[in-house]
């Protein structure tokens, strides 16, 4: 590749804004394409770059204790354009990291705008790039344009972008309790890969089942903006609409009973039955099978816990259903995140399939020093996956265990960054303590977890 060739980026949202600057910070010439004001999305009410068109919050800062605030303190090591932002125009908000939009967005926009190595081209980008086009980022997000995202479906099939997100609840592992829980695939079928074992399998008796249907068809939901909203279909219907719709439908959709026996009670038949599914390849992460609901998110996880077996989940991640265009990466990029059907071209931020701000800049970061190191002619490899970055990435591009949903369809969702992400850290029981388990654990793990990544990071960066 010619040193005189500019690395292309399609979207100045946070994504984008990082990409372009981290690649631009390495030396490489960078045109960065955003379509607004000349195209106006029906989110967004600036043509700022990195406008934050929903909460101002990047959630915790703690990095010791918190996966996401791990993440804030890697991209700060990295020269985060976004999380520089962010800290010079910091507010009031306890233990997270929240900003004043409006001076935020501005602090970006000039920086993209007065650095050297960039040009802003206030344009569309109306199908793929131009085969001229050697290097391409796309960062476009949820509110990608019709017309991209059809080009996009058009290259990587049809099964390989989605314009809605019907999440169920993600739980992790170890909060989930194994005395009552047990493992079973509905008639022990084992399936491709499997061992007839596959599924965690909740109880439920009658009282139990009942008092759950109860909860949800009173339980508050979420109100999203008109173009936001996502059409409902019988293959993906929110829990609460099943409970609507009659006290037995969930008994005759992902709540049946057949087909599995309780070897802790094998005589008595369960109600009900509450079916988790492996989500991730280290096993840490199981998604709540045909779960997709509206609940908010308060009151989702206390309505939750009511399942037997579930009674101190931590979730990874709730449940939700709202529009968000996102392809299905562990299918379609490889693990640098270039498009397997067009190499020349790398996805990232949200609409590679991860969730929320920060993490969206962090896959920005990540795409814009790879592009970099591509016109220099030295390609770099992403960040072990022991570290934030590195767990984000890998998830997205491979660490997921793809497997049909409730619905038939494909089970990749978008994720937020968390701690079930990251390989399992070896930790010493204290001398004199007989059983170590809660809370003094939990933490003794994290900041074994958080100390090993920026230590990894290090030797990376």
């Amino acid at each position: 590749m010619s040193k005189s060739e500019p690395i292309h980026i399609i979207g100045g949202g946070l994504a984008g804004s990082e990409a372009a600057w981290q690649a631009a910070e390495a030396g490489a010439k960078v045109i960065l394409h955003e379509m607004r004001p000349v195209r106006a999305t029906d989110a967004h009410q600036t043509d700022s770059l990195a406008e934050l068109v929903c909460s101002n919050s990047f959630r915790s800062d703690d990095a010791e204790q918190n996966a996401v605030g791990l993440l804030h303190e890697e991209m700060r090591r990295c020269n985060s354009l976004i999380m520089r932002c962010a800290d010079a125009h910091q507010l009031p908000a306890g233990g997270a990291l929240a900003v004043d939009r409006h001076g935020f967005s501005a602090a970006v926009t000039q920086a993209i705008e007065q650095h050297p190595n960039i040009t802003m081209a206030r344009e569309e980008v109306p199908g793929m790039p131009p085969e001229d086009w050697r290097n391409v980022i796309i960062a476009t997000g949820p509110l990608t344009s019709p017309a991209l995202a059809e080009a996009i479906l058009a290259k990587t099939g049809e099964d390989s972008l989605a314009f809605f997100d019907a999440i169920a609840p993600i739980v992790h592992y170890d909060s989930i309790n194994m005395d009552i829980v047990w493992a079973q695939s509905r008639y022990d079928k084992a399936g491709p890969g499997g061992t007839g074992a596959d599924y965690l399998n909740c109880p439920m008796d009658k009282d139990q089942y009942m008092a759950f249907v109860e909860a949800l068809k009173v339980a508050p939901l979420h109100e999203f903006k008109d173009w936001e909203k996502v059409p409902y279909f019988d293959g993906c219907l929110p829990i609460e609409v099943m409970a609507e719709r009659g006290v037995e439908t969930l008994r005759h959709g992902p709540m049946k009973p057949v087909g599995l026996t309780n070897p802790r009670n094998p005589t008595v038949k369960p109600y009900a039955i509450v079916q988790l599914r492996q989500d991730n390849a280290l096993g840490t992460l199981w998604n709540m099978v045909g779960f997709q609901t509206k609940m908010r998110y308060g009151v989702q996880a206390e309505i939750l816990r009511m399942i037997p077996g579930l009674e101190n989940a931590q979730f990874a991640r709730l449940g939700g259903l709202h529009r968000n265009t996102f392809i299905n990466s562990p299918k379609v990029l490889g693990p640098d995140l270039k498009l397997k059907a067009d190499p020349r071209i790398r996805f990232a931020g949200q609409v590679t399939g991860v969730e929320g701000y920060v993490e969206s800049a962090a896959v920005g970061l990540i795409a814009g020093r790879l592009a970099a190191a591509d016109e220099r002619g030295t390609p770099m490899p992403t960040p072990p996956n022991t570290t934030a970055l590195g767990a984000l990435i890998a998830h997205i591009t491979g660490g997921h265990i793809e497997s049909e949903s409730y619905s038939g369809a494909r089970s990749f969702q978008p994720m937020n960054v968390n701690f079930g992400l990251f390989p399992p850290v070896t930790i010493t029981k204290p001398e004199g303590v007989a059983r170590w388990r809660g809370p003094d654990k939990t933490i003794a793990k994290r900041k074994a977890i958080t100390s090993r990544a920026l230590e990894d990071l290090k030797a990376w960066a």
